[in-house]
């Protein structure tokens, strides 16, 4: 029982102001548990109660289950009035004498529905003017809703996605609240700390208003509307049919997408869909997967096998919360998932070339993505930006007109959504797909053609996982203290501390590596894992044919792989 006292009696005091009969079940459980010598009991408890859940830029995102430091109701109610205390002092300084509007969404993870309905009677008690989306739906479209409705802040209830036992909190700041290029983005600092603040201020969830009606419930029209204008993206469907010779496997991978992504690729014009139908209902425990992110192993199986089945031209997946977007495609004879950066090229290249930008317009992406869209900025006479990693950070650019981050996420419409947003992405690969088929060419000819163009430009990740987190900062402070003087051969030429800024961009814990063969690496701490994660890039010019080139880079990220696991002791 050494240590165990304190947990318990903080456990006793939180139970005591806990508004969810089954959290408070689930405390008493663990209570008596702990009292009575178990291990698990001890150990659960203990961890609970380790801190509040931190509100931070990525909001709050956590495991599911009873105390402050994890997701529950009480969690939320506070996180929802220190929200709604940050807004109403924002308006006042601004000399606004009113109240702040705000829209709701949530998706079908355990909880979700819960934590709007309390973050709506809050904002409501708080004489707020809360707008809750009429069902579970992709964070996109709460994003959009955002910005179309002017709202000053969003609140969008995920865990994107997390493995089933977790969920979220995301926010989002615009209208009056933030008025520049950020309106309608999620928090960045200062705000992030203000509304931290705001939360540690809540004495108790008893103390804290909460309305039971009031709001206002958003009806479907807000869907339809995000609908139309996503699928106007790419323009009236061709009279030559070209849209209905596409065929397209999709799959949400049990999220809330499965129904928005179809309803937007039907309005486009694109009717030969086919939906994983094992991943089509939304289901919180994803019951086919083991991690539902298409990036891991094994996750978008089953579309691949249904695109072998239909003859697909192109798979789409999304995560859960539909703000990314996977794309798989047949090459050579194989159906491969392609990476990250392979689509933010093919999409940064199809949007530069429309042509027509105002002067200033800029493509981005995170720092930690490849040099290629820089390259194709420039091709295109438009200007291009390194951010730092997140889309917090790309969709705050100035003249955005398209930004990416390897990890899957596309802003392809900033008007329409300051954030990455899974389904105009889809939306945009479909018609690229349809345009390559109608000229009897494919997505594998068209990344041959930006290879040819730009150069052949291969990423891997890797990644160090740790069990104590201690490791982590020492291992980032050998790396920066003593770097490697060669990779894979080549002699390292520039080695930055992106600890003291790099490429003009705010400090962040990260070491930029970069080789005289012109390969690249940046070995930076997960912000959401207990990682330390590499991102690896070679470069070859296809002097010959390009599939040579591609095998010399190869060989060149096996070594450089090689070379960059043993630093991190992978």
């Amino acid at each position: 029982m050494t240590g165990i006292e304190g947990p318990i009696t903080a456990a006793r005091a939180w139970a005591a102001d806990d508004p969810d009969p089954a959290t408070r079940e689930e405390l008493e459980a663990l209570i008596a548990g702990a009292e009575a010598g178990y291990d698990d009991a001890v150990h659960e408890l203990a961890d609970a109660f380790r801190g509040m859940l931190q509100f931070g830029t990525a909001g709050l995102r956590g495991k599911l289950g009873a105390g402050p430091n994890r997701m529950n109701r009480a969690v939320v109610i506070r996180a929802a009035a220190g929200l709604a205390r940050y807004l109403t002092d924002s308006l006042v300084e601004l000399g606004i004498d009113g109240p702040a509007r705000v829209a709701i969404g949530y998706d079908a993870r355990h909880g979700s529905h819960e934590f709007a309905t309390d973050t709506a009677a809050v904002m409501t008690a708080a004489g707020h003017h809360a707008m809750v989306l009429p069902s579970a739906l992709p964070t996109p479209v709460l994003a959009y809703i955002t910005r179309s409705l002017d709202a000053d802040a969003g609140v969008m209830v995920t865990a994107s996605h997390n493995p089933p036992q977790d969920n979220g909190y995301k926010v989002y700041l615009g209208g009056r609240v933030v008025a520049d290029e950020g309106q309608g983005a999620q928090i960045v600092p200062p705000h992030d700390a203000g509304i931290a603040a705001r939360i540690a201020e809540v004495e108790s969830v008893e103390s804290v208003p909460r309305a039971e009606s009031g709001w206002e419930s958003l009806d479907m029209t807000v869907l339809a509307r995000y609908v139309s204008e996503v699928a106007s993206l790419v323009g009236m469907p061709p009279a030559d049919g070209s849209r209905d010779d596409v065929r397209i496997v999709l799959t949400p991978l049990h999220g809330v997408g499965g129904g928005t992504v179809e309803a937007t690729l039907s309005t486009a014009g694109f009717t030969d869909l086919h939906t994983v139908r094992q991943q089509a209902a939304p289901d919180p425990d994803f019951p086919t997967v083991d991690f539902p992110n298409p990036e891991e192993p094994g996750a978008i199986d089953l579309s691949l096998a249904l695109a072998e089945e239909v003859g697909a031209d192109v798979v789409i997946a999304n995560d859960p919360d539909a703000d990314r977007c996977a794309v798989a495609t047949d090459i050579d004879g194989r159906w491969q998932m392609l990476h990250g950066d392979v689509v933010g090229a093919l999409l940064g290249e199809r949007i530069a070339s429309r042509g027509g930008f105002p002067e200033g317009s800029v493509l981005a992406n995170s720092i930690v993505s490849s040099q290629m869209l820089g390259r194709i900025a420039a091709a295109h006479g438009l200007s291009h930006a390194h951010t730092l990693t997140g889309f917090k950070w790309i969709a705050r650019e100035p003249g955005l007109v398209f930004g990416y981050e390897e990890a899957l996420g596309y802003c392809v419409a900033p008007d329409l959504v300051r954030d990455k947003d899974g389904i105009s992405a889809a939306v945009m690969i479909a018609d690229y797909v349809a345009e390559l088929k109608a000229s009897g060419r494919t997505l594998a000819d068209a990344i041959d053609d930006l290879s040819r163009a730009y150069g052949v430009h291969l990423t891997r990740q890797v990644s160090a996982r740790f069990t104590d987190i201690a490791q982590i900062p020492a291992l980032m402070s050998e790396l920066l203290a003593s770097p490697p003087e060669a990779l894979a051969g080549s002699p390292v030429t520039a080695t930055d501390d992106m600890n003291e800024g790099f490429h003009g961009l705010p400090a962040t814990n990260g070491l930029h590596l970069a080789t005289e063969s012109g390969a690249r690496v940046i070995i930076r701490p997960s912000g959401t894992e207990p990682k330390v994660k590499a991102y690896l890039e070679v470069i070859e010019q296809p002097s010959d044919a390009v599939e040579d080139a591609r095998l010399r880079a190869e060989d060149a990220m096996d070594a450089l792989e090689a070379d960059i696991r043993s630093l991190l002791g992978v």
